[in-house]
């Protein structure tokens, strides 16, 4: 019996900006369901986002998306016609309605048919929430309501592929939880790749998440194995521990130190967070 074909699938993915390689030799394969990017500034995740997303052609490697390969003119058509992008700024037209901007995205990917065009405008509006305010132009809305604009622009044609870069950046605490039930939403039943800077909106939603730094992946796995990076590791103390490679005072009054415990430390549950800090620090990936 055949494997099935994974929903996109990058090997050995090279990109270099002025002598630097933003995206160093990735590989890897995606299939359904919410996978988290992490990586400080800096680590190559929006270029390798630009990359999957067919914005942006390798200097090396291939690419398949949805069994298309997006290095042929006929292979990128095909592979834009079945994906979604929302880039980190995704230039909304401020003098456009909701509807309309979300209308032209439609007829740039080739709707032609105007009644079902505008039938699936409104479907992907009502689905991120704007029913109410589609006909008010983008200046008038909140940053909120305008990321989901982008998103429905982005779900346009029921997309098996879809990639959010930085979707919750800038929005408020509310806005936030209302974003991260639209992105689970919309991870059923098709695959989305999500980057961000939020753990915790990894924490919440992703199946598997995947850190960059500096061009190259450093950890791949569940969120749980991210964390458990942290095992052992993570200790709590009256004061900053010297050897720590970060410490921070806590509402409790007590200091939390990552890193290396001195003997005798008294140990604490590692989050997510804290596997991560040791994912980026050279002696974390080695252990």
């Amino acid at each position: 019996m055949s494997t099935p074909e994974p929903v996109v699938s990058a090997t050995g993915l090279t990109l270099s900006y002025r002598g630097t390689r933003a995206v160093d030799d990735v590989s890897l394969d995606l299939d359904r369901g919410v996978v988290g990017l992490l990586g400080p500034n800096g680590a190559g995740k929006t270029t390798l986002l630009r990359i999957l997303a067919t914005a942006t052609p390798p200097d090396r490697g291939s690419l398949r998306v949805l069994g298309h390969d997006p290095g042929t003119v006929r292979g990128r058509t095909e592979a834009r016609r079945v994906l979604g992008y929302l880039p980190q700024n995704p230039g909304l037209h401020p003098g456009f309605t909701a509807f309309e901007f979300v209308d032209y995205v439609a007829i740039l990917k080739e709707m032609t048919d105007r009644r079902a065009r505008h039938a699936e405008v409104r479907r992907v509006l009502d689905g991120v929430g704007l029913a109410e305010v589609r006909g008010k132009r983008i200046r008038a809305l909140s940053g909120g309501m305008r990321q989901r604009v982008a998103l429905a622009a982005a779900l346009v044609g029921d997309p098996g592929f879809l990639v959010l870069d930085e979707p919750t950046v800038g929005l408020d605490p509310e806005q936030r939880m209302r974003f991260r039930e639209l992105i689970a939403e919309a991870g059923a039943g098709r695959t989305v790749l999500l980057s961000t800077h939020q753990t915790e909106d990894v924490a919440m939603l992703c199946r598997r998440v995947i850190v960059m730094d500096r061009g190259r992946v450093r950890f791949d796995g569940t969120p749980q194995k991210l964390a458990a990076l942290a095992g052992g590791r993570v200790w709590a103390s009256a004061e900053r521990s010297s050897g720590a490679l970060a410490g921070w005072l806590t509402g409790a009054g007590e200091f939390r130190n990552v890193g290396d415990p001195p003997t005798g430390a008294r140990l604490v549950e590692p989050t997510l967070e804290d596997g991560y800090l040791l994912a980026l620090d050279e002696k974390g990936v080695a252990a």
